[in-house]
């Protein structure tokens, strides 16, 4: 009798009837293990409806004549306005032992309330809402500090989950996608955490209409902004459903707002293996997903065996897809069960049952039940292993064991992307495994590599060459590749493409230049100074990018026209007018000032014998003039021996001689040594203004798609770009745009283009030693 016995039931048609619980038509498949003093039975009686949350409400009876306890099983899907403690209240007014719910945090915490002021042993497991990432339940104080709810399923650990990932990965900069279910005060810890590390998080709520959260970006944004959006989805966590989460990445990728380099952490505790492969596959770049996971027995024998209690196979070797599917709180959901029922036989062996009452929670004088403590007691010394592997409560009033796994995307040729384990993480260990990706060490050893490149001074150019042998290269591009050789231990052949272009898509869909040759298996690597675009990601694999390049408009210099008069260039004019006019003026004052001293010194009969009279010069006009001319020029003069005013004007003459010499010498070595040329082109809208100026750019180039895209697209409210693509696009681009930079630079020193557009890193080095040239950035 002492042996384990199996008891599976199952369960059809009508159940059990009573006039206050009403018929349930449904089939369920049930199996638990029972003793011969204990005998579990199960009768699903009467379904309850909550808001919008699952209910489970289990009701133990004792038999002692016939050793049996009954389990009764409320369950509840669908939204109604029948609030949770109503099918409890019931429940309690018949007499239970225990009550085990699987809820939301609002109806938990009114459980609680009811249960704490009952006293009746409640084991309670937290359900996600609509299949969101769940947050922490806040529970109201117990009175007297006696609290008789347990929580079955473990604390929310996700943060800490993240925070270590963040700090493994060395995540600077990233975006967090929360959908609306989600309870944004989950987050304040992590968020508090990342913060003092200087990590900069950015936040943003998911609507259920994803698709709309798309368009929203493109209707509010500009094509600048949303390349910085596109900027931040490099490294995202998603918050989301399984479902939102692959809506949300199907719309990033036809949107084009998901790349290549990117790197999204999925979070959830609960995410099937066939929702991870869709997850997956539909990202574009590397993808990372966070779950909660339970130890596995790897002998069979044992596999369904928990300290001589056995789980049915149904359950812990499942063979059919939807069982192994099952939600993770309805693992939690049968181990409470189990720990109920060891509580129960522990109560029966130590001969220490109390009898149930019957509890009204309506009336006031409704006494609790005074078996509660003991019997929580009880339930907090036991210990089971049931499907979610340990399970106690201990001092703590929750289940603290809980253990996750971090699996990450690869790639390979023969299974093609796919997904693998990197790493588990638990509470007491923490992160167990390495969130790096790995390095390429003997991956490419001995291999070699077929590279297809262009020439584009200063990355790539063609170095000096012996008659018979091999082109060689140099430039930086060049560099790094054989660093990259080096390190990896390659080795590559080089070559020119054919069409000497960078690679753009042709009507048909085909693309011509390096990105046709890597699509079409001619080349395994292309190296140049080629720019990063959506539609080149989409075909393409690109490395991180090294450098941010902008735009510049190349222009001819204006011919210098020769003037012999360019001395008088630093003053304007008039103020040579002024100077001349100043000095007769300034020559006459003088001349009167020394005519009137002498002719007051001639009158005058006091004076010294022997003093000669007070003059300047000869005292003529002319003389007068000669000597401001000459102080003027700094020439000096005849010394000035004359009345206090005569030195007065003379003092003012040379200082005001003096600040416009300064101001001469000054104005005249600027002027020599910086031309200024006036241009009047300085931006794109000046160049599409004006019509004197013919101007192109490099066909086939990331500019040309920009300016073909920008330009032919309807919706574009600037009419800046038609202007310029209608003329760039002159004779499908032969007349004025050019087949390199070089050729645009050529052609602007000899006049056949007046302007080209550019990338301004390609011609930055042959700008410097072209005279004839100006770049405006």
């Amino acid at each position: 009798k002492k042996n384990i016995y199996q008891f599976n039931t199952r369960l059809h048609s009508k159940c059990v009837s009573t006039s206050s619980l009403s018929p349930l038509h449904t089939e369920v498949n049930t199996s638990f293990d029972i003793r011969p003093e204990l005998l579990l039975s199960v009768l699903i009686i009467k379904r309850y409806t909550t808001d919008n949350l699952c209910l489970y409400i289990f009701r133990f009876y004792l038999n002692v004549l016939l050793s049996s306890v009954c389990l009764l099983l409320a369950l509840s899907h669908h939204p109604s306005s029948l609030s949770p403690p109503s099918p409890a209240c019931e429940l309690m007014n018949q007499g239970i032992l225990a009550l085990v719910t699987s809820t939301g945090c609002a109806s938990a915490s009114a459980l609680q309330s009811l249960t704490d002021a009952m006293h009746i042993p409640h084991l309670y497991i937290q359900r996600n809402s609509e299949g969101s990432p769940r947050t922490a339940c806040q529970f109201n104080p117990s009175p007297g500090g006696q609290r008789y709810t347990l929580a079955a399923r473990p604390p929310v650990r996700l943060n800490d989950v993240m925070l270590t990932l963040v700090e493994e990965l060395r995540w600077q900069k990233f975006i967090v996608f929360y959908d609306i279910e989600y309870d944004i005060r989950g987050l304040q810890g992590f968020l508090d955490q990342t913060s003092r590390q200087g990590v900069d998080v950015a936040l943003q709520r998911v609507d259920r209409n994803i698709s709309r959260v798309f368009t929203n970006l493109f209707t509010t944004m500009r094509t600048e902004e949303l390349n910085r959006y596109r900027d931040t989805l490099r490294r995202a966590i998603l918050l989301l459903s399984p479902n939102g989460a692959h809506t949300f990445i199907q719309q990033a990728v036809e949107t084009n707002l998901a790349s290549k380099d990117s790197h999204w952490v999925f979070v959830n505790e609960e995410i099937s293996d066939t929702e991870i492969l869709e997850l997956t596959h539909s990202a574009l770049g590397r993808m990372t997903v966070i779950r909660q996971i339970f130890p596995l027995w790897k002998d069979s024998s044992t596999r369904c065996m928990r300290h001589n209690h056995r789980i049915s196979s149904l359950l812990c070797d499942p063979q059919e897809g939807y069982l192994q599917n099952l939600e993770v709180s309805n693992l939690y959901l049968y181990d409470s069960v189990l720990m109920l029922a060891n509580a129960f036989y522990r109560k029966l062996e130590d001969r220490k049952w109390h009898s149930m009452a019957s509890l009204n929670c309506i009336r006031k004088s409704t006494k609790p039940w005074n078996g509660g403590w003991s019997m929580l007691e009880t339930i907090q010394k036991g210990n089971i292993t049931g499907l979610t592997g340990t399970m106690d409560f201990k001092d703590s009033g929750s289940n603290s064991h809980v253990q996750f796994e971090i699996l990450g995307s690869s790639f390979s040729e023969t299974f093609g992307k796919d997904i693998k384990r990197l790493a588990t993480w638990d509470s007491v260990h923490g992160l167990n495994g390495s969130l790096k990706e790995s390095r390429i060490e003997n991956g490419m050893q001995g291999v070699t590599v077929k590279v297809v490149t262009l020439l584009e001074d200063p990355f790539v150019m063609v170095a000096e060459n012996i008659l018979g042998q091999p082109k060689r290269y140099k430039g930086f591009s060049i560099d790094v590749l054989d660093a990259l050789a080096k390190i990896l231990g390659f080795k590559y052949e080089i070559y020119q493409v054919a069409d000497s272009k960078y690679g753009s898509q042709l009507p048909n869909g085909s693309w011509n230049g390096m990105i046709g040759d890597l699509i079409n298996k001619r080349a395994d690597l292309a190296v140049s100074a080629i720019t990063i675009t959506p539609e080149r990601e989409n075909v393409v694999d690109f490395s991180k990018r090294y450098l941010d390049y902008s735009v510049g408009i190349l222009l001819r210099k204006p011919e210098e026209k020769i003037n012999i008069f360019s001395l008088f260039a630093p003053f304007d004019l008039a103020v040579w007018a002024c100077i001349a006019a100043a000095i007769p003026v300034v020559g006459v004052l003088i001349f009167l000032l020394n005519r009137l001293q002498a002719l007051r010194s001639s009158s005058n009969q006091n004076a010294p014998p022997g003093q000669p009279p007070s003059t300047m010069g000869s005292g003529t006009l002319h003389s007068a003039i000669w000597i401001v001319y000459g102080a003027f020029v700094q020439q000096g003069g005849d010394g000035v021996a004359g009345s206090v005013a005569l030195r007065i004007v003379m003092g003012s003459w040379w200082l005001f001689t003096l600040i416009v010499c300064s101001s001469y010498t000054a104005n005249l070595a600027a002027y020599l040594t910086v031309s200024r040329m006036d241009h009047a082109i300085w931006s794109f809208q000046d160049l599409a203004r004006q019509i004197d100026v013919d101007y192109g750019t490099v066909r086939d180039s990331a500019v040309y798609d920009y300016f073909r895209n920008k330009g032919t697209n309807p919706l574009e409210q600037d009419s800046t770009y038609a202007e310029l693509w209608r003329t760039i696009s002159k004779n499908n681009g032969m007349d004025y745009s050019v087949s390199s930079p070089s050729e645009g630079i050529r052609k602007c020193c000899s006049a056949c283009v007046r302007a080209c557009v550019c990338v301004c890193v390609c011609v930055e080095t042959e700008v410097v030693y072209c005279c004839c040239i100006l770049l405006y950035s």
